[in-house]
């Protein structure tokens, strides 16, 4: 999806004493306009349609102030009417995980309501202690399509962010299908900046992906290693759904997951994950343990 170059950038949503805001990130620097704002562009999920929206709300951003307060991140999207994950797309994490490598991708759904910030803190349940990493990179579309060819592909990816597919492993195979134990409240974590898709090589083939769990590398991979990249797996989903701007796209996990050591190593309170992929900067968060006021709730 092109984009005017001069304002490719990264967004990053936000909240400032509970007000919702956008902002521009350059050099580390965020400049931008909370929702009230008389020139506030919109939400990202408003404007991923519409390149040329995107580029204006870049301008109207860096001429907002810049943000010094305390802000707490937000997940970049939260209208998204598809989140499409993909299961066992790097080899050696089919084999690791025991699974003969399939010839068609592994797909199971998220929901919004599972989506959490950078820097926010992700939900070990009372349910269960198995909560597992999986860092991914995430393509969103934003101009939708039905049977889109593989060379057209990348022409409907918008950007890209980075995802935690934080996953309750006793619960994802506690059935056939995986859904139930990637959907757990506050287990997926998204940010922490949505990058426009000019700003990256095509597909991000030649970056890397890197997840860290208290400092020590868990996981490391190429977009290149994954079995169907994202022009496949855009021109495969559109084969059998119409994708519509906002949709997100969940490319899978390299290996090293916790369920697949020995000893497994699950995530705990305390913990801190960072998963890391080039150019599109740092997802980090926190574990912390479901509490009982939370579980009554529920």
């Amino acid at each position: 999806m092109p984009v005017r170059k001069e304002n490719v950038m990264r967004f990053v949503r936000f909240a400032e004493k509970g007000e919702e805001g956008l902002a521009i990130e350059e050099h580390g620097v965020l400049h931008g306009l909370l929702a009230t704002d008389r020139n506030f562009p919109g939400t990202l999920d408003s404007l991923v349609s519409d390149s040329e929206a995107i580029a204006d709300a870049a301008v109207k951003l860096r001429a907002g102030k810049r943000i010094t307060a305390a802000i707490d991140y937000l997940a970049p999207f939260t209208a998204s009417k598809k989140i499409i994950c993909v299961g066992l797309n790097y080899r050696d994490h089919s084999a690791e995980s025991g699974y003969a490598q399939p010839p068609y991708p592994t797909v199971f759904g998220r929901f919004t309501s599972s989506l959490i910030g950078h820097k926010t803190a992700m939900v070990r349940p009372q349910l269960s202690n198995t909560l597992d990493y999986e860092g991914e990179l995430v393509a969103v579309i934003g101009k939708g399509g039905s049977k889109i060819a593989e060379q057209d592909a990348l022409d409907h990816v918008a950007g890209y962010s980075i995802f935690n597919d934080g996953s309750i492993r006793e619960f994802q195979h506690i059935t056939p299908q995986w859904t139930i134990g990637k959907n757990f409240d506050s287990t997926g974590a998204f940010g922490p900046a949505f990058v426009t898709a000019d700003e990256l090589p095509a597909g991000c083939l030649g970056l890397t992906l890197e997840t860290r769990l208290n400092g020590q590398v868990v996981q490391h991979a190429k977009i290149d290693d994954m079995v169907f990249s994202v022009a496949e797996l855009v021109a495969l989903m559109s084969r059998t759904m119409t994708l519509e701007p906002g949709d997100m796209i969940v490319t899978g996990t390299p290996s090293g997951v916790g369920a697949a050591r020995k000893p497994q190593l699950f995530m705990k309170p305390g913990d801190i994950c960072e998963v890391e992929i080039e150019k599109l900067g740092v997802l980090v968060n926190t574990v912390v343990d479901e509490t009982a006021d939370a579980q009554a709730a529920a």
